[in-house]
């Protein structure tokens, strides 16, 4: 059976090319709200960041959101989506934990 292609994305902060599946996507949608997507299929456009708060804290300081989502996020937007990431951070690392031990089995 022929393997499929995995896409890759780059976070936004640490510049490493990833497996979509393994970063933690922000959402500028529509409506211009930013959100942060776990599921990856939100309408917008989207940033992606490692699952590490190191990365979220490097895109806060270089405002790595600003360009990748082409617009001005406030300071007070950013410490919004600190509290949402550190948040989701631990159920994200846990759910890519179980896929992996899946995999190796």
């Amino acid at each position: 059976m022929k393997q499929r292609k995995i896409p890759l994305r780059k976070c936004v902060a640490c510049q490493q090319m990833m497996p979509k599946k393994e970063l933690i996507r922000v959402v500028k949608t529509p409506s211009d709200e930013l959100l942060i997507d776990i599921t990856g299929k939100k309408a917008g456009r989207g940033a992606y960041l490692c699952g590490k708060s190191s990365c979220f804290k490097l895109a806060k300081k270089s405002r790595a959101f600003d360009r990748a989502l082409k617009i001005t996020v406030s300071p007070e937007i950013y410490d919004a989506l600190e509290r949402d990431f550190i948040k989701v951070e631990d159920d994200f690392l846990a759910a890519k934990d179980t896929v992996d031990d899946d995999e190796d089995e």
